[in-house]
């Protein structure tokens, strides 16, 4: 929800990031000389195919590049484009199974009743087409094989059992094709993507840093590395894509930078292949990067739906860019770019899609829309938290509502109108209990991404009570919950705890133990999971740049203060402490 009383300075600040930001939409789109008329520009990744029809080929690989990208729906009108052309080209119908069915973001749990057999019934028609032309024809073996690997995911008309089961027989299925044909890109990628679906986002065990128990976390690896070695292996959107999350919850993510930087404008409507670097570029600390990239993700699915219905499942991964986007600029201190990306973000979501009820796009959708709360309280703009407007209807906005309740009671905190805030932590309470199990934000469950609100908000009502150890205790047992949360990227608490509590702590003349505070979310302590340290935010440094020196550890303090002083070069707003709940700074 937007804060009300906007001033005439804000708005004339908005018209102008409007501006600037049509003249880069324009720039983008000139630069790569596309035209409303063209089809997307999808780099120049193709692969040969049994059909004589080139149209019917073109579409055929559009709607493959479409897969690795993600953009699942339009990968299959890609490859019902290609049937039309071509109704005998075995691979089209393979392609439409292929594209309809999980994926890595969706696996089977995912999908709700109708959806499931509407989805099961046409993907087992669509395996069994292309079957029939592969039985019927001289296509090549591998495609022969390919098609005979799908029946395995699909091999039921209808959704009567658990579907998740089929994954494995599907993951062995392949397995035999890459044992005949290893050195082809796409079925090595095909058979990575099948094995990583058996435990999506489960990779790793972040806590060692091992492969996760079950996963074939190190096979997946030898597939991909080995792939990538090939000739045009390392310019393979799909094995770039997916090494991409391979690597991002291991404990050496700089391993995938190659990758990354490989991936940035390979395919250039691609939005979330554009995306995709940046879950990179956070963990090794390149905030600036991870923003522009995001930046050009947003681009190019503004470019997408400006000719497709945004009631789509796709939405999801046009909210992620500008998900992402502003928590790399919290990151950054970059406050200007953080908020004109929640206003996007905001437009991109109306209540319209919201209602859509199969797929849930409320459950998928909603909690996107309280990155403006996240976004206020990084910046300390406790005025427009107070002045935000609750939502019509509180049903829709379930999460929304909470957040807004949390937000509140942290700004009156702040502002130390404690009586006030225990109103808010009250409506907080309330609000919490109506939201539903179902909403998600990304891999994690709102209802448990709240619990750290709760924390949070009791941290900073205690702390201006003056009771100083309780306060400390339930920030600390935010910081346990938001660590404790699924992977995900952005995390699925945008503003680490443990800012609030170091900074309350220095506030408190307690060097020390905000000293290891910051050590650990910058990764110098090595007592964090690599995937929960934040490298080289600013927020951090100035912190533990300010400890040392008030501790008197002028060689380290000064060891880092380039460090500090780069990452605040680009920031837009004064650093005097690594949370705004401070009301006191040196």
């Amino acid at each position: 929800m937007r804060p009300t009383g906007s001033t005439a300075d804000s708005a004339t600040k908005a018209r102008s990031n409007l501006s600037v930001r049509l003249f880069w939409e324009e720039y983008h789109l000139v630069s790569m000389g596309w035209k409303g008329d063209e089809y997307y520009d999808l780099g120049s990744y193709r692969r040969p195919a049994s059909t004589s029809n080139a149209e019917a080929l073109e579409w055929f690989n559009r709607g493959l590049i479409w897969s690795y990208a993600f953009n699942h729906e339009e990968s299959a009108k890609c490859f019902e484009r290609a049937i039309e052309k071509d109704n005998d080209f075995c691979m089209a119908h393979w392609g439409l199974a292929y594209s309809l069915g999980p994926n890595y973001n969706k696996p089977w749990e995912f999908f709700d009743a109708a959806e499931l057999e509407a989805t099961v019934q046409r993907t087992h028609r669509a395996v069994e087409q292309a079957r029939s032309l592969a039985a019927a024809r001289d296509d090549s073996p591998i495609e022969k094989a390919l098609v005979k690997a799908l029946q395995s995911r699909y091999p039921r008309e209808h959704a009567d059992q658990d579907c998740s089961i089929w994954n494995q027989g599907y993951a062995d299925a392949m397995g035999e094709v890459y044992k005949q044909f290893g050195d082809d890109l796409d079925v090595a990628a095909l058979y990575a993507d099948a094995l990583m679906n058996l435990t999506p986002w489960q990779l790793w065990n972040l806590n060692t840093g091992e492969p996760a128990s079950g996963a074939h976390t190190l096979q997946v690896k030898a597939i991909l590395d080995r792939a990538m070695s090939l000739e045009g292996g390392s310019r393979h959107p799909g094995l770039l894509h997916l090494y991409i999350h391979l690597m991002e919850m291991s404990s050496t993510p700089e391993a995938a930078l190659d990758a990354a930087n490989t991936l940035r404008d390979l395919v250039p409507h691609a939005g979330h292949l554009n995306h995709m670097p940046t879950h990179i570029d956070v963990l090794v600390g390149d905030y600036q990067a991870a923003i522009d990239s995001n930046q050009k993700a947003i681009l190019a699915d503004e470019v997408f739906f400006a000719r497709e219905d945004p009631l789509k499942f796709y939405t999801l991964y046009r909210a992620h860019d500008y998900h992402f986007r502003i928590y790399a600029a919290m990151f950054a201190a970059q406050s200007a770019i953080a908020l004109d990306t929640v206003a996007q973000l905001e437009a991109a979501l109306p209540e319209e899609l919201l209602r859509v009820e199969s797929p849930p796009m409320a459950d998928w959708l909603e909690g996107f829309l309280a990155m403006r709360v996240h976004a206020l309280i990084r910046f300390g703009k406790w005025q427009e938290v107070i002045d935000l407007e609750l939502p019509g209807d509180p049903n829709l906005y379930s999460v929304t509502t909470a957040m807004i309740y949390y937000a509140k009671g942290v700004a009156f905190a702040a502002t130390t109108k404690v009586k006030e805030a225990e109103k808010q932590r009250e409506l907080f309470a309330e609000a919490y209990k109506a939201v539903p199990a179902s909403r998600m934000l990304f891999n994690n469950k709102c209802v448990d991404i709240l619990q750290v609100a709760e924390a949070m908000l009791d941290g900073e009502l205690e702390y201006r009570r003056g009771n100083h150890e309780s306060a400390f205790a339930h920030l600390r047992e935010a910081s346990k919950l938001s660590y404790a949360l699924p992977y995900d990227e952005p995390w699925g608490w945008m503003q680490p705890p443990s800012h609030a509590l170091g900074a309350l702590l220095t506030e408190q003349g307690r060097y020390s133990e905000a000293l290891r505070i910051y050590e650990e979310d910058l990764g110098y302590g090595g007592s964090l999971p690599r995937a929960l340290q934040h490298p080289k935010n600013v927020w951090a440094l100035h912190g533990y740049h300010e400890c040392l020196t008030k501790l008197g550890d002028l060689e380290k303090a000064s060891a880092i203060k380039d460090q500090l002083d780069n990452a605040v070069r680009n920031a837009d707003v004064p650093i005097k402490s690594s949370c705004f709940c401070r009301l006191q700074t040196s």
